[in-house]
């Protein structure tokens, strides 16, 4: 790190007394009355426009050497602002200045405790809140359905998972979340084998909106004094208008991981990590996240953080309204077309709360699966999705979402369902022929991760793999949920369904043979 040194102000005379870490308290305090610049914002213009002899980090040396070809395309300005990390923009490990500022009013708006800004998206929040919380040979408790990031973590910190197989739709090929009963028994199975729970990992929302019940199950936990894990990663705007569903934080969980880049407007990869209560240690949170996170931050990400926060902070009850509105109107103009399906609360008695701005529609009445619909609205509309799975599209309604957008949605639907809707005898047939359950209900862990992560492997042909013990994370992605996980053994029905979806479009994330000619298993 870059030793502290005087700032240098062009045309102002430099200030006789003080150390810069004063001035930079006294700077925050001034820029952080309401309707000003956000803290780390203001810190990086100030920074950026410095007349400043740089000998430092990025060797683009603040766009002077900027490729060419970028700055065509993005303009110079990122790369002036691209700045390492210099003592008046603060230390993302141990902040005292605009980066503190930054967290605190954070922590204020999304009601923490405590809020850290990351670089490493949420995968690397939820990383660091299961090392946090769990010890090798802890056991975590966490649905069969959660995303790739929470089984690097359990590779990552040794413990060992207790799987809850969540509910399943057959008709969507949509999975939900978990319930309180499913987690009491998963406590109750645990403790009555004499084993620890580190933490219970949840969900919630799901990708497609669906929301758990944390009220509840943090009850419960809290009773056994467990902690709550929420992987709030498509839940950031959450508790900010009474048509939203609640926070993981207002319902009681102990850490929630947001992706702050989703449907809130900070930049791709930056999210945040809130704790309340005090059951978790926050001084391991601080070392879990050094130990994860870059030594080089991108003061870009945490900028952009402070100033999805300020926007938010601005108007926080009515921000979504317009975005509420667009989506309704949405709804409205897309349910009454033949053959389309909405994804309601029909499917998921156990789950009443749906993400209002998740809208997720399904084909299969007209005789095509998500891909091939997917497809035809970017062909026919310019219309680009969000999610695409076997049976359904899942379209996201954000801040910026416009009139304009949704019509052309609602028009490449009405297409869709014009050209393609096939007879009733034809859809019962097909329906009736993909119904089952889903592709991980009936698991058998052999090995746990960490085991299977570190041992030998060989590859064989996926005729040959079936009984054996897998060796490799292969998920269909997006969503990033694991089909198979390292140490499970591989089934017939999960070896059908990864078949089902590459066939239909889907690409096979994890896999050494994306093809799935052949699959690598642990040689134990």
């Amino acid at each position: 790190m870059l030793q502290e040194r005087r700032v240098i102000e062009p045309r102002k005379k430099q200030q006789d007394a003080g150390s810069t870490r004063d001035r930079i308290l006294i700077t925050n305090s001034e820029i952080a009355q309401p309707n000003s610049i956000p803290p780390l914002v203001s810190a990086l213009k100030t920074c950026a426009h410095q007349n400043a002899a740089t000998f430092h980090f990025p060797g683009h040396n603040r766009g002077r050497a900027a490729p060419s070809s970028l700055v065509h395309l993005i303009g110079l300005k990122p790369f002036i602002h691209d700045l390492p990390e210099l003592p008046e923009l603060d230390n993302l490990f141990s902040p005292e200045g605009p980066i503190l500022e930054a967290q605190k009013l954070a922590a204020k708006l999304f009601g923490s405790s405590e809020t850290w800004f990351l670089v490493g998206g949420t995968t690397c929040g939820i990383q660091a809140a299961i090392l946090a919380t769990c010890s090798p040979g802890d056991y975590l408790i966490l649905p069969r359905n959660s995303h790739i990031s929470a089984i690097s973590a359990i590779v990552l910190s040794g413990v060992i998972p207790k799987y809850i197989i969540p509910d399943y739709d057959c008709l969507w090929d949509i999975t939900a979340g978990v319930t309180l009963s499913q987690i009491e028994k998963a406590i109750e199975e645990l403790h009555m084998e004499g084993q620890k729970v580190g933490a219970v990992f949840i969900t919630s929302p799901t990708y497609h909106g669906i929301c758990s019940n944390l009220t509840d199950i943090s009850k419960l936990c809290h009773s056994y004094e467990i902690p709550v894990i929420v992987d709030e990663a498509h839940g950031a705007h959450f508790g900010f208008h009474p048509q939203l569903p609640s926070s993981a934080l207002q319902q009681g969980a102990d850490l929630a991981v947001q992706s702050t880049h989703k449907v809130l407007c900070s930049l791709t990869q930056s999210s945040m990590l809130h704790m309340s209560g005090n059951i978790v240690d926050r001084e391991r949170i601080c070392r879990c996240l050094q130990t994860l996170q870059s030594t080089s931050p991108s003061y870009l990400l945490l900028a952009s953080l402070d100033a999805a926060r300020a926007q938010l902070s601005e108007k926080p009850g009515s921000i979504f309204n317009n975005a509420l509105d667009l989506a309704l109107e949405t709804k409205n103009l897309i349910r009454n077309i033949p053959g389309i399906s909405m994804l309601g609360t029909l499917g998921f008695s156990n789950f009443p709360v749906i993400d209002p701005l998740r809208l997720t529609f399904g084909f299969w009445q007209l005789g095509l699966s998500g891909f091939e619909a997917d497809e035809t609205l970017y062909s026919d509309q310019g219309v680009i999705s969000e999610l695409v799975g076997t049976r359904s599209i899942t379209f996201a309604i954000n801040l910026g979402t416009c009139r304009d957008h949704i019509q052309r949605l609602a028009c490449g639907i009405k297409n869709l369902s014009e050209a393609s809707l096939l007879s009733f005898e034809k859809i019962k047939g097909q329906i009736e022929d993909h119904c089952g359950s889903a592709p991980f209900s009936d698991i058998t862990v052999c090995l746990n991760p960490r085991e299977a992560f570190f041992a030998r492997k060989r590859k064989v042909a996926i005729g040959e793999s079936l009984g054996k013990i897998c060796g490799e994370l292969i998920c269909p992605y997006p969503p990033g949920i694991p089909v198979m996980i390292p140490g499970e053994t591989i089934t017939k029905k999960a070896l059908e369904y990864l078949v089902l979806v590459k066939n239909k479009g889907a690409t096979i994330s994890g896999a050494s043979d994306p093809l799935l000619n052949s699959i690598v298993i642990c040689d134990v």
